[in-house]
């Protein structure tokens, strides 16, 4: 497997914000949405056998919550889906962070799938994998980022439309955040003000929740590791 970095920090967004986490950062994405801050991950990596991931993560102990993301982890499923049940097996929590793009079913059920659904201007509209759908428990969540009101009422209507309450145990929606934040510890480096999105929110009593991305006002907005 290719890896960009597997670090210990807490937990930044989705239910689970707050709570220590480690992360291992796979290599590669297949996607290029414009508000994406992670591009550092599109190529490059590092190899890694799964004995040595292992041994990293064992490293980072006593925490026992563990999130694969990217890039897009699912590239990697060959190697990854043994992996991850190789951790649940050890007593691990685990949680994998996805585009939505790639096919779900192989995921053990256990593992925490955070989905996105990506929104018109992410510019990757319509690349979610309808059949992801049925893949879906009580213990995922389904996320939107939020960059216009376009964007909220394309959440809205799929929410809807697909029931998503009963299909997922969350749905978030998080506001996208610039590209080029300054070293400001705030909601002004929010492409859509958090304020304005709750206020839709509360206006359509909609099921979700609202995520902020918390390691990006715990640290400087730029930091990467954290």
């Amino acid at each position: 497997m290719h890896l960009i970095e597997i670090y210990k920090s807490v937990q930044g967004e989705s239910s689970f914000a707050g709570r220590p986490c480690i992360f291992v950062r796979l290599a590669g994405c297949n996607l290029r949405c414009n508000w994406c801050d992670s591009e550092y991950t599109f190529t490059g990596g590092i190899p890694f056998t799964e004995e040595q991931i292992v041994a990293e993560i064992e490293k980072l102990a006593p925490v026992r919550l563990v999130e694969f993301t990217g890039g897009e982890p699912l590239l990697q499923a060959r190697e990854l889906i043994p992996l991850m049940q190789r951790l649940l097996d050890a007593g691990y929590e685990l949680m994998i962070e996805t585009s939505g793009e790639r096919l779900l079913e192989d995921v053990p059920a256990a593992v925490h799938k955070i989905v996105d659904v990506k929104c018109p201007a992410s510019g990757e509209g319509g690349s979610f994998r309808m059949e992801n759908l049925q893949a879906l428990t009580v213990r995922d969540e389904v996320k939107f980022v939020i960059q216009s009101r376009e964007d909220y009422e394309f959440a809205r209507a799929f929410i809807r439309e697909h029931r998503l309450e009963e299909k997922a145990g969350q749905i978030l929606l998080s506001p996208a955040f610039s590209k080029m934040p300054s070293l400001e510890r705030s909601t002004r480096n929010a492409v859509l003000d958090p304020r304005v999105l709750v206020e839709w929110m509360l206006e359509d009593g909609l099921a979700a929740r609202l995520s902020l991305q918390i390691h990006k006002y715990i640290w400087e907005p730029q930091k990467k590791g954290v």
